[in-house]
């Protein structure tokens, strides 16, 4: 079954291929670009592309617009897809910023304040470039950014919540850009990494109103009792609202979801179908700490196994999503490795199963591994290894156990970020 895992992995993330979300969305004739009911004129645009998914994207957009693209800059992770040749690639740090970020930062405000009534600003927005643009409003250091951006990683926040945040001590973030490119019209593609594909969640919200208050961001902070530097704390009490919906920047603003979760996930099941599994989409929302969604596949799977429901084996179990993890330990992994690790210690010696979790982007967390890929030995194997499964899944310590059984599931930078994706195959016994 890991063959076929990986064949159905492999189907997820061509749906979620980012070039070809942008042609599907996007038709230039005549000089003017066609985005859903939306129409611009193009005679000079200007890129900003931001993202894992920012060097394919920006190459789609020279496919569509050629000679028409004036001036551009592409920032995405370390050892991901550049852009064209004729644009700018800046390379940063995720998911905590870097002073890389701060001067890609500085590069995108600048483009976006040259604009005039004549220019478009083609924003090409995808998973990772909350962190990518270190744009901390004065008088916020990069030092305090960092310490907040770890604090909330580490806590358990989803990333709708971190991204409350992350809006109200930015420039660009919350609506930003729009609002320093006006009166240039805005088209923005959005490739969503967040649950829902709710545009002002994708990268916080850098080409749209946004929704959220001060008031949001300190709660979020006081829920899950992080204490800010000074100069955030300061920030959040004193700084003026985001632009809202209704603000006058965003009349000639467009921004437009092209591809999400929910493309792979229903590409994964399609695949499992092909290969004589009854597919069963969960959902494609799945949130929350990844412990407690494991714990859901594993009840799953031995109904499956027991009664047949929700479906008979053959079947494949399909989610996509974002899981979380709260830091108990001082261990490594994500948090599809700590998916894999729970979902091995709980089905340990169970027959007739396997399943993958894996972060879309090919990297977990800060690993560099996608996430896991296991089955009923996997946790006999990890003991072989001297090893504790269980001892490791309390210390977050996943990324060493999943290696010593051989059950790390490596993809390298996919140039997509899509959320997470997650399948267990149920064959039953022979």
């Amino acid at each position: 079954m890991e063959k076929q895992l990986r064949e159905i992995l492999a189907s997820g993330l061509e749906a979620a291929d980012p070039a070809k979300a942008v042609h599907r969305f996007v038709r230039v004739e005549d000089g003017e670009v066609f985005a859903g009911d939306e129409r611009f004129a193009a005679e000079r645009v200007f890129v900003v592309a931001v993202g894992k998914a920012a060097g394919a994207m920006a190459e789609a957009a020279e496919e569509l617009f050629g000679e028409r693209i004036v001036d551009g800059i592409v920032v995405t992770k370390d050892d991901h897809h550049p852009g064209p040749e004729r644009l700018e690639t800046v390379y940063s740090s995720h998911p905590e910023p870097d002073e890389r970020g701060v001067e890609a930062a500085r590069k995108v405000r600048e483009l976006a304040e040259s604009l005039g009534e004549g220019d478009l600003l083609l924003a090409l927005v995808s998973g990772g470039a909350s962190a990518l643009l270190a744009d901390a409003a004065p008088p916020i250091e990069l030092a305090d950014l960092k310490e907040l951006t770890g604090a909330l990683l580490r806590s358990g926040a989803d990333i709708g919540e971190i991204n409350t945040i992350r809006k109200h001590v930015s420039i660009l973030k919350g609506g930003g850009l729009v609002r320093l490119a006006a009166p240039a019209p805005t088209l923005a593609l959005l490739l969503s990494d967040v649950v829902g594909d709710e545009p002002s969640s994708i990268a916080s919200g850098l080409t749209t109103p946004d929704p959220t208050t001060l008031e949001d961001a300190r709660g979020v902070l006081r829920r899950y009792g992080i204490d800010p530097p000074a100069s955030i704390a300061e920030h959040l009490r004193t700084a003026e609202e985001t632009p809202k919906p209704g603000d006058a920047a965003f009349e000639g603003a467009t921004s437009v979801v092209c591809g999400g979760g929910r493309h792979a996930a229903e590409a994964a099941a399609e695949a499992a179908r092909a290969l004589g599994y009854e597919p069963v989409l969960l959902t494609t929302t799945l949130t929350g700490d990844a412990l407690g969604a494991a714990h859901m596949y594993a009840a799953i799977v031995r109904e499956a196994l027991a009664s047949g429901n929700p479906a008979p084996p053959p079947c494949a179990i399909v989610s996509g999503g974002e899981a979380t993890v709260t830091v108990r330990g001082s261990g490594t992994g994500g948090p599809n490795g700590e998916f894999a690790l729970a979902l091995a210690v709980e089905l340990d010696g169970v027959d007739g199963w396997a399943a993958f979790a894996a972060d879309t982007d090919g990297a977990d967390g800060s690993t560099d591994a996608a996430g896991g890929i296991v089955d009923g030995s996997t946790a006999a194997k990890i003991r072989e290894g001297d090893i504790d499964p269980a001892e490791a899944l309390a210390n977050n310590d996943s990324r060493p156990a999943l290696k010593a059984g051989g059950a790390l599931l490596f993809t390298g930078p996919t140039g997509t970020n899509v959320n997470d994706l997650r399948v267990a195959l149920v064959a039953g016994s022979d």
